[in-house]
């Protein structure tokens, strides 16, 4: 697995006037890379004392919402006080997707497929903490992560019985959401439903969904966290990320949980990229989202299937090792993912953060969401300019310049 190079919390390492942070690359799979971009900084928080929430299992088996080796899913809950005590945050855990029986096989041996891995307790940081410093809007709501065992962005229903496989994201949806109404839920007076990475796609996905979970007076609001996974070709003119949402949707029965919106017109995988749902959806959104998303680079624009002679290898590992060619390929990937927001931030009830980073997730760690050196655009950082949106205090539409002009920036860079 790779390991994360940390002294102290900030990894020492300049790269065209940002922060870099490394990671060893030891030929690991997918899923641990995943976990590395999404998590790793979780580990390593510069808070000496961080708040740790214990794993709640959810005893919703007999409705089938299980995970994918069959045991039972679960959620951290922190609870809210005072002005918050109202107010609840669903948070949708990440950790990329399986498309095949090999991969979702292989997912039942990490936490990823079964709550015998998940750790028992979590570090609640960035928008989950509970500290104001750290987290000023939502510090002291109801705080939930929704722990992610499906591969499917919770939308899957159907099984495989010869490979003892249950893919049940769906029901362990409706199975979490059921409790969380049961332990107060039901009562809330504001709602905001994020997610980081495939949670972010899940956050969209569920997002009118869980709107109408409440009545109209309740303020709910959703935001999408490194979700906006693009339809695009990857550096050998091949679908590679297509392929593999195609796999997915069909392995686990997506289509009938998809948003009707979109398949009463698009073939279910198109229903599965953001850019296809969401200037149909209803509900407010933000998206947050690194314009070089590295997941994206690394697993969908340049993965080593399509690169079998290396041309991509360093840049897709540290874009200071780019030619200036591959830079300007990717300056192509940011213009699409601003053409594919460009009728969405039309409407004022929606919200944008889209900064020239390498990076990937930037709401729950604490350096990227709300610290002294955060990311800014325009001199807001993301937790400000989340806050902002959600209690309409402003209009928030922020779109970095193009890379290199950030200086802000708290890049991944891997070797």
């Amino acid at each position: 697995m790779e390991k994360l190079l940390v002294v102290g919390f900030v990894v020492a390492g300049i790269i065209l006037g940002t922060q870099a942070y490394e990671y060893l690359d030891f030929n690991v799979t997918e899923i641990d890379r995943i976990e590395e971009l999404e998590f790793g900084f979780s580990k390593y928080s510069s808070n000496l004392n961080p708040l740790m929430v214990g794993l709640t299992l959810i005893r919703g088996a007999d409705s089938g919402a299980v995970c994918l080796d069959g045991t039972l899913p679960g959620y951290h809950l922190h609870r809210g006080h005072g002005s918050g005590a109202n107010s609840w945050l669903i948070q949708l855990e990440g950790g990329g997707w399986c498309n095949n029986i090999r991969t979702c096989v292989y997912r039942k041996t990490t936490r990823r497929g079964s709550s015998n891995y998940m750790e028992k307790q979590l570090q609640f940081t960035g928008i989950l903490s509970d500290k104001a410093q750290e987290n000023p809007d939502f510090f002291n709501w109801n705080r939930v992560k929704l722990r992610y065992c499906d591969g499917a962005s919770f939308s899957g229903d159907g099984q495989n019985q010869a490979a003892q496989l249950q893919f049940r994201g769906e029901r362990i949806w409706r199975a979490a959401i059921d409790d969380l109404k049961a332990n107060g839920m039901r009562y809330a007076n504001q709602a905001l439903l994020s997610g980081c990475s495939a949670g972010g796609l899940a956050a969209i996905l569920r997002c009118d969904e869980f709107r109408n979970l409440f009545p109209g007076s309740t303020k709910v609001k959703c935001l999408s966290d490194a979700g906006l996974f693009l339809d695009t070709a990857d550096v050998s003119g091949g679908r590679t990320i297509r392929n593999l949402y195609n796999g997915v949707v069909e392995l686990q029965s997506v289509k009938n949980n998809l948003p009707r919106i979109c398949t009463n017109h698009l073939d279910p995988t198109s229903c599965f990229f953001p850019q296809n749902l969401i200037s149909q959806m209803k509900t407010p959104l933000f998206i947050v989202n690194a314009a070089y998303d590295t997941w994206q680079i690394q697993s969908s624009i340049a993965p080593t299937s399509a690169d079998p002679s290396g041309f991509w290898h360093d840049c897709r590992l540290n874009h200071g090792k780019c030619t200036p060619a591959q830079l300007r390929f990717l300056q192509g990937f940011r213009d699409q993912m601003l053409r594919v927001v460009r009728g969405f931030s039309m409407s004022r009830q929606n919200g944008l953060f889209i900064n020239s980073c390498f990076a990937h997730c930037q709401t729950e760690r604490q350096d990227t969401w709300f610290a002294d050196d955060s990311p800014v655009i325009r001199k807001k950082a993301v937790a400000i300019a989340v806050g902002d949106w959600y209690f309409d205090r402003a209009e928030v539409k922020l779109v970095d310049c193009p890379y290199p002009c950030d200086k802000s920036c708290h890049n991944l860079v891997f070797r």
